[in-house]
């Protein structure tokens, strides 16, 4: 089965996630810097999945290495772009790198981004993120 194939389950995380941001008390007309989450163990695949990232208009961060529990290593890059918490962008944004990460043979991750407090409560949250 392809990650593709499992959109539906990332369209439910998308739904939760906004409503969770929204219920928190997070600005909902504001733009979210929007940060998906690419790993691989074969740094190639990822510089082509990054590649292609790039070219679907986000913009990509340096891959980092990384070291497991089980010392193995992961290498990883985040997909970044600048959204509404808008259900619809969000879904064709999670299909067009779920494609992508097929394509290439990296895993796909999720997003995060950072909490957006609505007025006065601004300096209490400043440095909240929310991902998978």
């Amino acid at each position: 089965m392809s990650q593709f194939d499992e959109r539906e389950e990332w369209y439910s995380f998308n739904e939760e996630t906004i409503e969770a941001l929204l219920e928190d008390g997070s600005q909902a007309d504001a733009e979210y810097t929007i940060e998906h989450h690419f790993a691989s163990n074969d740094f190639d695949k990822l510089e082509k999945a990054a590649v292609d990232t790039f070219k679907a208009g986000f913009e990509v961060t340096d891959a980092e290495e990384l070291m497991l529990d089980d010392g193995g290593t992961i290498f990883c890059f985040d997909a970044v772009v600048e959204r509404e918490l808008n259900i619809e962008k969000l879904n064709a944004d999670s299909d067009a790198l779920l494609k992508i990460a097929d394509k290439q043979d990296v895993q796909y991750d999720g997003w995060g981004t950072y909490f957006m407090p609505r007025g006065d409560d601004e300096d209490e949250y400043e440095d909240d993120y929310l991902e998978d």
